[in-house]
């Protein structure tokens, strides 16, 4: 089966040091965390930032939210088509983040396909890159509109998109309805991903099977385990997933640490590490203590000593979650 397999937009979640990490487990591709048009438009410091990337990712994709056609072509003329990085652009019409929408961005696009269809019209005649676009089920559950946004994109020029199965209204609450993915996958030309709801490798497998998408975006169930995108590639070479040790976890989570210390500094890596660190222990049986002490340490080297202290002492029969044995 040739499927890809990557790591989907998260706000907060998919920063460089994250997404290293899931290309070295063999991820695909990735996309940036959501980058604001209007931010790149106006020289926003705290948004260039959101574009760092380095050489060790393959397949990176540029996450743009936003909902005017001429902001976008703007920015993708003048601060995008150089930057050789990205291999495509794609548009938030997924996020259903209040503060988001409330500016009609992220998925309220939706509730305006003539809009979204501007906005993605001006993109691909702006960009030299492949132009996307990742989308959900609709607004509210009472109107579903993503077969009529995904004929929008497949008419604009859009090279593929990527539905998550759920709507704005449902926000994350749920399951994602992969009916809904497979109905979008048979209606469209173009390439269609899924994404929602894939926490082990064999939730991937069945959901590709089921829908014959030709990718699927893996967001929530990436945080705290990495190890994912390897187990899935082991599956779908016909092999046994390997399982985590508690030697591998404890060596990804200083991975992980130490690049952040490296792209961020001590200061924003210790904050953003602390919610990663809750993430990767998550389902460890006693751990609860530990994630106590490290939201009160008050820097590297004493959560290292934490961390070595627990993993220590951990035994494997108390590793519940991500494949670990």
């Amino acid at each position: 089966m040739t499927l890809r397999i990557g790591l989907a937009p998260l706000a907060g979640v998919s920063d460089l040091a994250f997404r290293e990490l899931c290309f070295d487990q063999g991820a695909d591709f990735a996309v940036t965390e959501m980058v604001s048009a209007k931010g790149l438009y106006y020289a926003n410091d705290k948004t260039e930032t959101l574009l760092q990337s380095s050489t060790k990712e393959r397949s990176l994709i540029c996450q743009l939210f936003g909902h005017e056609p001429e902001i976008f072509r703007k920015v993708i003329t003048e601060h995008l088509n150089w930057r050789e990085e990205f291999c495509a652009i794609d548009l938030n019409m997924g996020c259903p983040a209040p503060k988001i929408i409330r500016n009609g961005d992220g998925s309220a696009l939706m509730k305006n396909p003539l809009l979204a269809a501007q906005v993605i019209r001006a993109m691909v005649e702006s960009s030299q890159r492949e132009v996307s676009v990742k989308f959900r089920l609709g607004f509210t559950e009472s109107h579903k509109n993503f077969l009529e946004i995904g004929h929008i994109c497949q008419e604009e020029g859009a090279c593929r998109v990527m539905l998550h199965g759920r709507t704005t209204e449902a926000m994350y609450s749920g399951k994602a309805d992969w009916e809904a993915i497979q109905e979008l996958k048979e209606s469209l030309r173009i390439p269609v991903y899924g994404n929602g709801d894939i926490t082990t490798a064999e939730d991937c497998l069945r959901r590709a099977e089921q829908s014959g998408v030709d990718g699927i975006a893996i967001g929530r169930g990436a945080m705290g385990n990495p190890f994912l995108f390897h187990q899935i590639k082991d599956l779908l070479a016909g092999e046994k997933p390997k399982g985590v040790s508690p030697e591998d976890l404890k060596a990804m989570i200083s991975r992980h640490y130490e690049t952040a210390l490296h792209y961020k500094g001590e200061k924003v890596a210790l904050l953003e590490m602390r919610k990663h660190l809750a993430w990767y222990l998550s389902g460890i049986r006693n751990s609860a203590s530990v994630k106590t002490q490290i939201f009160q340490a008050s820097g590297y080297r004493e959560v290292q000593t934490i961390l070595h202290r627990f993993f220590d002492q951990l035994d494997p029969k108390q590793l519940l979650s991500k494949g670990l044995s």
